[in-house]
């Protein structure tokens, strides 16, 4: 969320930004809507003090004997008693008009994010690793899960619809610790504390992180009016709301391992087969908040750390930068980690990487303060997924797949197989 007073001071460089990202100027309309908020606000406070003036007249009328002075003034005061609630109301009104339209606008992108309209204009700034050496037939994942006998689409369509799976045996066992090695390597190497959080939360938790209420048909929703988390960014980062925090205690870094839920609203008629595009998905997920100083080194640190997941799986993959039209609503720049796929023949996203400078802060009322400093500063946040595990499971399957079928385990994730080193067809 923007601060009104920055839009103020900076009407030409919002409406900029908004052009990178393809939207609409909104500066002028914004600042307008302001003005009407500052003249209501004046009113009412004007009708307040003509009412506290008046009531002292009416003592210094009495005082002096003016029975039809203090008259006048007595009805003067209730009439304006009568027409606050009014102004009052109205004051409610526009604020809320402004804030709605205020928490609608995207953050600003940092000045080094690529111009573009869409995911073309994504800038490659790395690769690593290399396609498999392999001279064998390459597969989709859903053609080796069924031909495993581990992967059923049939039954999860007929417990819960499309978009669904059903990991059984060897390829459950090996997503399981494919989430754990990732758990693991971010709380014992990276410096990151586990946490389990709600997996439904209330409606100003996702406000905060910024899925409300521009994105709300991208999310399920329950009979109780709860939320279900589509990444734990959302729970991870409110765990900060409302809070005033000591500088010299940030960065705090938190990660937890937890199913997410999206509608996938936008994505009809994409990725249809096999598992790439759920409803329900296991994810990694990382959060920093730090000060306004720190969060674009910690950026490329929490990059780094996801990095460092494929690296040890030995996935091959490409570290891009998004550009303007192609980043998220609350991000002022993102890292985009693609992961080859031998089946497609192609990479695909597995980590999202994203700095939000105070975006997210302002609607969660977060704050900071440093030894010395009587004002407070609004914390910086982070989030990334260090990385999707089905997409990561994805990614193993399809770059480890034997000639026979089988999927060899990689080593990294030996220790957490019981002693298997092989994914083999179901007897």
């Amino acid at each position: 969320m923007l601060d009104i007073k920055w839009i103020r001071d900076n009407a030409a460089a919002l409406d900029a930004a908004l052009a990178k990202r393809g939207a609409s100027p909104l500066a002028q309309a914004l600042i307008d809507l302001d003005e009407k908020r500052r003249s209501v606000i004046q009113k009412a406070q004007d009708m307040q003090s003509r009412r506290n003036a008046a009531s002292k007249e009416i003592g210094a009328a009495m005082a002096a004997k003016n029975a039809e002075l203090a008259d006048r003034l007595k009805a003067e005061v209730s009439a304006i008693k009568d027409q606050l609630p009014a102004a009052e109301e109205e004051e409610r009104q526009v604020t809320a008009e402004l804030n709605d339209a205020l928490s609608r606008i995207p953050n600003i992108p940092l000045d080094d994010v690529p111009v573009g309209t869409d995911e073309t204009g994504n800038v490659e700034k790395l690769k690593w690793g290399s396609k498999p050496g392999w001279n064998h037939k390459a597969l989709e994942h859903y053609e080796i899960g069924e031909a495993l006998g581990y992967m059923d689409f049939e039954a999860a369509a007929k417990i819960a619809g499309s978009r669904f799976t059903v990991l059984k045996g060897q390829l459950a066992r090996l997503e399981r610790a494919l989430g754990q090695f990732m758990i693991d390597v971010h709380t014992g190497e990276h410096g990151y504390t586990e946490v389990h959080a709600p997996l439904l939360v209330r409606d100003d938790a996702m406000f905060g992180t910024g899925q409300l209420p521009k994105f709300s048909e991208d999310l399920f929703r329950t009979t109780d009016g709860r939320w279900l988390i589509p990444t734990a960014e959302v729970s991870l980062t409110n765990l900060v709301r409302e809070d005033i925090l000591d500088q010299e205690k940030l960065p705090l870094r938190f990660t937890a391992l937890t199913p997410c839920f999206r509608s996938e609203a936008g994505s009809a008629g994409r990725d249809t087969r096999g598992m790439l595009r759920q409803h329900q998905f296991m994810k990694c997920e990382l959060v920093s908040i730090t000060d306004a100083e720190s969060s674009i080194d910690e950026h490329e640190r929490m990059t780094a750390c996801a990095e460092e997941i494929l690296r040890r799986l030995g996935l091959h993959y490409r570290l891009m930068t998004l550009c303007t039209g192609d980043m998220g609503f609350g991000a002022r720049k993102t890292y985009d980690l693609e992961v080859w796929l031998p089946g497609q023949d192609t990479f695909r996203e597995i980590s999202s990487c994203s700095v939000c400078g105070d975006f997210q802060a302002r609607r969660m009322n977060a704050r900071y303060r440093g030894r010395d400093d009587k004002a407070t500063k609004f914390v910086h946040t982070l989030n990334g997924s260090g990385t999707a595990v089905g997409r990561a499971l994805i990614a193993v399957m399809e770059n480890y797949l034997n000639e026979d079928g089988s999927v060899t385990v990689p080593d990294v994730l030996l220790p957490y197989m019981g002693g298997l080193k092989k994914i083999e067809k179901a007897a």
